[in-house]
């Protein structure tokens, strides 16, 4: 099975023949192209044309974020899975109020399902029912700009209840992005991000075009699809690794550099995340539908392949729910 690539250090890609290197201050490894997913660059990292030509032949995104932890952009390989007859059926449905509302809304009830699910488990049952009351508005609403509201305030009130989850030390305050302002939000940013950039190498993958979106508007200059399936996959994935590293002592307040301004994880941190962030992308369920094994990861990309099966008219989508 294919795995991401984690490149945490400053250095240099470069290609000799059919072999990439990487470069840093003072090694050198080989990367196993043939056994690599997608390639996240969270140093600063040059590379070679040669590279960019060897990993466009292999299908292996590259995705860049910056010193704080954020997307920046991905190198995306030419697409070899292109299908006009889908991009056109995303299209369509997102160009059409009502097919576009029906995918916006359904997104929107599966993020909200998976946070219930997360608060459920730490008995946080006021929460839980301050959700319900705002999803139950989501059949009232007409447009975007509303359902994108009832999100605002159902991950308000999801993140003030981190604080009911979490050791004292690691309180929410209020969300802080850019730069984030503590440790928690810092968590959630790296967390955000990744999510963000796992799912887009899911959606290369299928024949879905990643521009297309129906939650969230297709803007310039990002792939807004990601965005729309992050809001189901942060509560079921990211967050819950962020509770195991903190409630289990896993990560402590040495892996953080802070400053009057910002508060990061330090470059151990990140490895520590991310080695625990894979760790729950290659954990296993049984699958219902399919009757058997399928690991985390590989339920994002069913994810695309139901949003596939919408818009060709084969089968109505249903959000991925967290069931156990």
């Amino acid at each position: 099975m294919k795995q991401d690539f984690y490149l945490i250090k400053n250095g240099i890609l470069n290609r000799k023949e059919n072999t990439i290197y990487f470069y840093s201050e003072k090694d050198r490894h080989i990367l196993p192209i043939n056994t690599i997913s997608s390639i996240y660059c969270y140093g600063r990292v040059t590379f070679t044309s040669g590279v960019v030509s060897y990993l466009s032949k292999k299908g292996i995104p590259m995705h860049f974020f910056n010193y704080y932890g954020y997307y920046e952009g991905t190198y995306y390989p030419r697409e070899s899975l292109l299908s006009g007859e889908t991009i056109v059926r995303q299209a369509e449905h997102y160009l059409d109020k009502e097919k576009r509302m029906i995918l916006a809304k359904e997104i929107l009830r599966g993020g909200i399902s998976n946070i219930s699910k997360n608060l459920s488990y730490y008995k946080l049952v006021e929460e839980v029912d301050s959700i319900k009351s705002w999803g139950e508005k989501i059949e009232g609403v007409n447009s975007i700009s509303e359902l994108m509201s009832i999100e605002g305030n159902i991950r308000n009130i999801y993140y003030q209840s981190f604080d009911k989850i979490l050791p004292e030390k690691y309180k929410f305050g209020r969300r802080s992005r850019r730069p984030p302002k503590n440790m928690l939000n810092a968590l959630i940013s790296f967390s955000n991000s990744l999510i963000y950039a796992t799912i887009l190498t899911e959606i290369y993958n299928t024949q879905l075009n990643p521009t297309i979106s129906y939650l969230h508007e297709p803007f310039k200059r990002r792939f807004s699809l990601s965005l729309d399936l992050s809001e189901i996959f942060k509560p079921f994935i990211g967050d819950r690794v962020i509770f195991k590293l903190l409630n289990k002592k896993i990560i402590s307040e040495n892996e953080f550099d802070r400053d009057l301004n910002y508060c990061l994880l330090s470059d151990p941190g990140k490895r520590l995340f991310l080695k625990h962030y894979n760790e729950r992308l290659d954990k296993t369920i049984k699958h219902r539908t399919l009757g058997r094994k399928v690991s985390y990861k590989h339920i994002m990309r069913l994810e695309c392949y139901k949003l596939i099966k919408h818009v060709s008219g084969i089968k109505d989508y249903e959000a991925f729910r967290i069931w156990w």
